[in-house]
């Protein structure tokens, strides 16, 4: 017979191993959780070992989520390991006219004083994109400026993507040649829109130019030669998630105030960072690209100029969403890329 004295200590042993074990629940609060394109939960090791078997990686990240950027400086670090010299670094974040002072610094030409003194960097280079052009640096690897300088993006919201005429041949050679082709129907220029375009106009591009299956999870769809003349008083705003937005109190372009030349302005950005990517990617290497989510979710924007550039490129997007529970991925956020980093909407953000 257990004694009375025993079991009072037995009792007491279980509860507090109950509230410990609650405790420890409670405590386990994840950073981030990843998820495959169907929702279905996945090791990183997964998500490492598809993209050091791609050609080019989109990884699409929310510029001042610091999960996204720690993610993307593991990944980086272990697509070295993986492909060594083969590895080539670009991103969104480095406009093409920075091209020739970001190659200097990373050749110890000039030092990293003068080189963040003069380049256009991000309030937030130092925290979140320094160490990935670090990696490039000790390791002799090409960083690739990828984007149009914001100059130019800026005047094909003002006034229409025709006003890019008026540049010289070397601003040209920042930015994707022209004339600007896109599929209108895609869902990330389509909402940008709203009523104020869509595919209504003649296809410039023979549809042949793309194999139906090149694209994957998003059809073709009418695809225009952009004449940029629509004007609209809409600023020329991106959101942490590298979308375009409006300023507050500016009607909403899926409400059907939208703006051609807000829809061109993305489009040329993406064009112009694929093309980059193309410029310097070749058979052998992998490219990884840092890029604000929207321009790589949905298996559109970027990748649908970089498929067409070339139907058998192997590509890897990656995507970052925030919900408040990242137990499970939210159903709205299915098929947004092929690897997808849920983050917590608590999570703190990096200043920009």
């Amino acid at each position: 017979m257990i004694s009375i004295k025993k079991a009072s200590r037995n009792l007491i042993m279980l509860l507090l191993l109950s509230g410990f074990t609650a405790f420890t629940a409670m405590a386990q609060k994840p950073a981030y959780k990843l998820f495959r394109e169907d929702g279905k939960k996945v090791k990183y090791e997964k998500m490492a070992e598809a993209a050091a078997d791609a050609d080019i990686v989109l990884f699409g990240e929310y510029h001042t989520n610091p999960i996204s950027h720690w993610i993307q400086l593991e990944l980086t670090k272990d697509l070295f390991e993986a492909r060594g010299e083969a590895l080539i670094l670009g991103a969104e974040m480095f406009e093409a006219d920075n091209q020739l002072i970001l190659n200097e610094y990373l050749a110890g030409q000039i030092t990293e004083a003068k080189f963040e003194e003069e380049a256009r960097l991000w309030k937030n280079y130092k925290t979140d994109y320094k160490p990935l052009v670090l990696i490039a640096k000790e390791n002799e690897l090409t960083f690739v400026a990828t984007n149009i300088p914001r100059r130019y993006a800026n005047m094909v919201f003002k006034r229409g993507v025709v006003s890019l005429d008026s540049l010289s041949d070397e601003a040209l050679s920042y930015i994707a040649p022209l004339p600007l082709e896109y599929d209108t129907s895609l869902s990330c220029y389509k909402q940008l829109m709203g009523s104020a375009g869509g595919p209504t106009e003649k296809a410039t591009m023979p549809m042949a130019a793309m194999p139906k299956d090149a694209m994957h999870k998003s059809p073709m769809g009418d695809s225009i030669k952009a004449t940029g003349d629509t004007p609209s008083p809409i600023g020329d705003t991106i959101s942490p998630m590298g979308e375009a937005k409006l300023p507050m109190g500016s009607a909403s372009p899926i409400g059907g105030h939208g703006s051609r030349n807000l829809a061109d302005a993305q489009a040329i950005k993406d064009a112009t960072m694929s093309h980059f990517i193309m410029e310097y990617w070749q058979p052998g290497k992998l490219f990884i690209h840092y890029n604000g989510a929207y321009h790589s979710d949905e298996f559109e924007s970027m990748n649908w100029f970089l498929k067409r550039a070339n139907p058998d490129l192997k590509i890897i997007t990656i995507s970052t969403v925030s919900q408040d529970d990242v137990a499970l991925l939210e159903e709205e956020s299915e098929g947004k890329a092929d690897f997808i980093i849920a983050v917590p909407s608590s999570m703190t953000q990096t200043s920009r």
